[in-house]
C-alpha cells in the first residue's frame, strides 16, 4: 500500500451539470491548519440556501458545494457530482412544480431521464 495525502476540496456543483466533468474546484485545504478557511468559505457559499430557521434547503440552492476529502482533483469532481446529483434533481423537480421551470423541465428529461 503506497500512503497518499489527502486533501479537503471545495466544490461546486451546478444545476446543469451533467457529469464530474462539470463540477469545479473553488479551494482546497493544503493542510489540517488551512482547514478552517476551506469551511468558512464553504458555510459562506451555501449561506443563501438557508431558510429563515437557517436550516439548509437544497430547493433554495442555486449551486450545490459540496466539501470532499480525497487525493486528486479528479476524485473530487466525481465524489461531488455523486454527492450533488440527488441534491440537483430535487432542486430540478421543485423548480418544475413550483415555478414551471422549462429550464429546469429540459435539464431534467435531457440528462436525467426524468420526464414528471
Amino acid at each position: 500500500m503506497q500512503y497518499q495525502q489527502n486533501f479537503f476540496y471545495l466544490c461546486k456543483t451546478p444545476l446543469s451539470a451533467e457529469g464530474p466533468e462539470h463540477v469545479e474546484i473553488i479551494t482546497r485545504a493544503e493542510n489540517s491548519e488551512d482547514f478552517p478557511r476551506v469551511f468558512q468559505e464553504f458555510e459562506e457559499l451555501r449561506s443563501h440556501a438557508f431558510n429563515e430557521d437557517k436550516i439548509y434547503s437544497v430547493v433554495r440552492a442555486d449551486d450545490i458545494y459540496e466539501l470532499v476529502r480525497t487525493n486528486t482533483e479528479e476524485s473530487a469532481k466525481e465524489i461531488a457530482y455523486e454527492k450533488a446529483e440527488q441534491e440537483i434533481i430535487t432542486n430540478l423537480q421543485h423548480r418544475v412544480m413550483q415555478d414551471g421551470d422549462a429550464n429546469a423541465k429540459g435539464i431534467l428529461k435531457e440528462v436525467y431521464d426524468i420526464t414528471e
